[in-house]
Formats: C-alpha cells, structure tokens, sequence
C-alpha cells in the first residue's frame, strides 16, 4: 500500500512537470530597418546569429582554459593543471581580445 502511494504522488509530481518542460512558441525571427536613398524605410527579416558567433568570446576563453588544465593536468598534477588553467585562460583571453578581434568594419561608399 505504501509503495503505491508513493507510486501515485510520483506521477502526480511528473506529470506536473511536464507542463513547464515543454518548449515555449518562440519566434526567433528579428527585423532590421533598412532605408532606401529616398527615404523609404522597409523592415527586412533577418536571422538570428549561431550559437558560436553570439558567444564567440566566451567558447574561445574556456576552450583555451580547458585545453591549459589538460595540460598542465599531464604535466604537474594538481597544481599543475590550476596553473596551466589560469595560463591558458590569460593566453586566450589575449588572442580572442586583442590579437583577433572580430568587429565590424563600415566602410563608406560614395557614389559620385
């Protein structure tokens, strides 16, 4: 009897869950405005940016991070790796930040 009623307040708590688990209707379309030469404005449906390029700086820092424990893990053990995690996370922090920063270039174009 008593695993029963475990049994019951289980799937009762479950199937509660699943409300909140299913995926929301969201629309991931975004709009840019676009103005023409005479003035004209048009809102034009672009696409929402990957996953990489939103997080780009935050993927190259831990990947670089990861990649200095492993080593320094291989190296000299514990205290190896919590050194080369802080070496590597400086090394990447430095090239995605400084050595390749990804930023827009607007060039302006003149027409005569």
């Amino acid at each position: 009897m008593k695993k029963s009623i475990i049994a019951f307040v289980m799937m009762v708590l479950f199937s509660g869950a699943l409300v909140f688990a299913t995926p929301a209707e969201v629309s991931a379309q975004q709009y840019m405005r676009k103005v023409y030469r005479n003035g004209r404005v048009v809102y034009v449906p672009v696409r929402k940016p990957s996953y990489y390029r939103r997080h780009r700086n935050r993927i190259n820092v831990a990947a670089g991070t990861g990649a200095g424990a492993l080593i320094g893990g291989l190296l000299g053990g514990g205290k190896g790796a919590l050194i080369g995690a802080g070496i590597g996370a400086g090394s990447s922090a430095l090239y995605t930040y400084k050595f390749n920063r990804k930023t827009r270039r607007y060039v302006k174009v003149r027409r005569y």
